[in-house]
């Protein structure tokens, strides 16, 4: 039961079908199954599969953003569950998600925290046209493990130096990993300003984070 259960709601996140991966996480609580290991082999799967096409080229952004949505359905969907039964899913790491100041581009960073969130970790998305004393506050106040910045014009992507200064004058930058994105960010440019790391999709970003968090 269980098995085609978990085999179904990975399709579920594989086809982007929110509806169908929220009725199936409704009769997983229904059928009296572990809300968490529905998540982990269940719906994950499905995730992860979705993020190892879209490396190989065999799936594209579209529906990378309808998977990551359809697993946010099916989160939300079983949270009261979780709630009822005092299992909170484990977190893998805090991050402070944001797209700097003079900067207005959401959708890559939302995909980013959506890929984040759907795989365990707890994100505190800042939106778009942060400044860099409320990217620095909301990590001190949330305790963060990772402060992760996007920018997709060259002429915001000094924002995200500018926030690693800051941490630096402050004698806090030990305390946060630094992750950053976007079309005009390179490695030369992660190396020059002292990141941590980058990468050029959410898949990737998702990868870097559990690598910082020294999850495999």
């Amino acid at each position: 039961m269980s098995a085609e259960l978990f085999q179904k709601m990975a399709q579920s996140i594989i086809d982007g079908d929110s509806d169908v991966a929220v009725e199936l996480a409704n009769e997983a609580v229904a059928a009296g199954v572990d809300p968490l290991e529905a998540i982990t082999s269940g719906f994950v799967i499905g995730v992860n599969q979705v993020g190892e096409a879209f490396s190989c080229g065999d799936a594209f952004l579209p529906e990378l953003v309808m998977a990551g949505e359809a697993m946010k359905a099916a989160v939300l969907a079983l949270e009261p569950e979780m709630q009822k039964r005092g299992s909170e899913r484990q977190m893998l790491g805090k991050v402070v998600l944001a797209t700097v100041a003079g900067d207005i581009h959401e959708i890559g960073k939302s995909l980013v925290g959506t890929m984040l969130s759907a795989s365990g970790f707890q994100v505190y998305d800042l939106g778009v046209d942060a400044a860099i004393d409320k990217i620095i506050g909301k990590a001190i106040e949330v305790n963060a493990d990772i402060i992760a910045m996007s920018a997709l014009l060259t002429t915001t992507m000094v924002k995200q130096r500018e926030v690693i200064e800051e941490l630096e004058k402050e004698n806090i930058r030990g305390k946060f990993k630094i992750m950053v994105g976007g079309a005009p960010v390179t490695k030369d440019w992660v190396q020059k300003i002292g990141a941590d790391g980058y990468s050029e999709d959410a898949i990737g970003a998702v990868n870097i984070a559990k690598a910082l968090m020294g999850v495999a």
